[in-house]
């Protein structure tokens, strides 16, 4: 049995990317999985001079050792303006001074999603490239486009194709650990 960790990139409290890990959380057994909901971590802007004169966050030092101890990853990002949310780019520059390698030998199950038809993809891609420079490793991804119409609250992915696809990654990412 694996400990996985699984959040969203966005501190909004109606986050569809939170949506969408909640409803993938409630798929994986056999795994101790613990699901934590960003809209009520925060973090200061990462300064380097913040940094020298207050040191790291309690807050961020609580939630790296979650990072930390956890054998895998289920994150979906969101994407503003083509990237990755201030918010989280925030949360991955300021746990990178902590710990270069913060994510070693741990398996990610990336996912995004949007309102929008590309699905977050310029997110989701950056985010791809960026987690293997910390350690982790990207063994599954998925996203799920046009979240309104792709997804009912009570029944998750209604679109069988994109189900489909979720389930197939989910089942990679799981042999995995």
């Amino acid at each position: 049995m694996s400990s996985i960790l699984a959040f969203a990139g966005s501190n909004s409290a109606s986050s569809i990317n939170f949506k969408l890990v909640r409803y993938t959380s409630s798929l994986i057994h056999g795994h101790e999985v613990e699901l934590v909901n960003m809209a009520s971590e925060t973090f200061p802007m990462y300064s380097e001079d913040r940094e020298k004169q207050l040191g790291f966050p309690e807050a961020l030092v609580k939630f790296q050792k979650k990072i930390e101890t956890s054998d895998a990853i289920l994150v979906s990002v969101n994407e503003h303006n083509g990237g990755p949310s201030a918010y989280f780019k925030n949360l991955l520059d300021w746990m990178s001074r902590s710990n270069r390698n913060y994510l070693e030998n741990t398996k990610i199950f990336l996912m995004s999603t949007s309102p929008g038809q590309r699905a977050a993809i310029g997110a989701h891609e950056f985010i791809k490239n960026t987690l293997p420079r910390v350690g982790g490793e990207v063994s599954a991804t998925f996203s799920l486009p046009s979240f309104n119409t792709n997804f009912e609250e009570t029944q998750g992915i209604v679109d069988q194709k994109l189900r489909l696809a979720h389930k197939i990654a989910l089942d990679s990412f799981l042999q995995q650990l």
